[in-house]
């Protein structure tokens, strides 16, 4: 399976999927545990969620899970919250902090992933990213994401419903971190905050230049928004989608609305 699918569009919009893949090689499953072939950590559906909004938008999807390699943490295996639990390029655990392998993979396992998963997928969006700034000037990454609500090995309480994240505001114009925020306030029913607990990953980071007219922007949204529950199974919730899709649509929309304005 290739690691990594690109759907080509003409809008100045780019959508970063580094986590709904579910590909896991042989030879790797077998060297998780039982609880690490739950593969719990997934952002589940959110790919379904957002098919459609925007008609034209450019999609890079990887096709592989987090727990082979993760494509949203630095190569170099730097932590993105130092001092806070986290999980790293490899994760050891997940995100309650429980051991996923029965076999952990070792140096030389985690250089080859990087090097097999991670750089394709980045390869492909940095092409897609410089492609799309050719055609329109800049090129707006929204990188989509999602968590459980409750995970007191990461975070305390209740998540918020969209997480917003800007690296505290340097990864993207001003315009757009306040458009985004905008909507989302503006959201009947919906909680939001920015920069909190998820402030971008290492993608919203690694690509938000505004000054070279690359913009990226993360939403890590609450799965409790789109899926039945948050348990084994991980339902997609039709009726929950249908609520959450026009905000979202708006969004996109008004990302590409701005981005003739955010040139030169």
């Amino acid at each position: 399976m290739t690691p990594v699918e690109v759907q080509q569009g003409d809008r100045p919009v780019i959508l970063g999927l580094p986590h709904t893949g579910t590909f896991v090689p042989d030879e790797i499953h077998s060297r998780l545990n039982a609880r690490g072939r739950e593969l719990s950590d997934t952002d589940w559906h959110i790919h379904r969620l957002y098919d459609g909004l925007l008609p034209g938008v450019t999609t890079v999807r990887a096709t592989f899970h987090r727990y082979v390699v993760d494509a949203n943490r630095d190569p170099s295996g730097a932590s993105l919250y130092p001092g806070q639990n986290t999980t790293g390029l490899v994760p050891l655990t997940d995100f309650d902090g429980a051991a996923i392998w029965a076999d952990p993979p070792r140096e030389a396992d985690i250089a080859a992933r990087r090097e097999a998963f991670h750089t394709p997928y980045h390869a492909a969006l940095q092409a897609e990213m410089e492609r799309v700034r050719a055609i329109h000037g800049v090129a707006i990454l929204y990188d989509c994401h999602s968590i459980r609500s409750v995970i007191p090995h990461l975070f305390e309480g209740l998540l918020p419903d969209f997480n917003i994240g800007t690296n505290s505001g340097t990864t993207c114009a001003p315009e757009i971190e306040a458009a985004v925020r905008g909507i989302c306030a503006e959201a009947t029913g919906y909680t939001q905050v920015l920069n909190g607990r998820f402030k971008g990953g290492w993608t919203t980071r690694h690509y938000g230049h505004p000054d070279q007219g690359f913009h990226a922007i993360q939403m890590e949204l609450a799965q409790s928004t789109h899926l039945v529950d948050e348990t084994a199974g991980w339902a997609y919730a039709p009726e929950k989608a249908d609520r959450l899709r026009p905000h979202l649509s708006r969004i996109l929309t008004t990302l590409a609305d701005l981005a003739p304005k955010l040139k030169g």
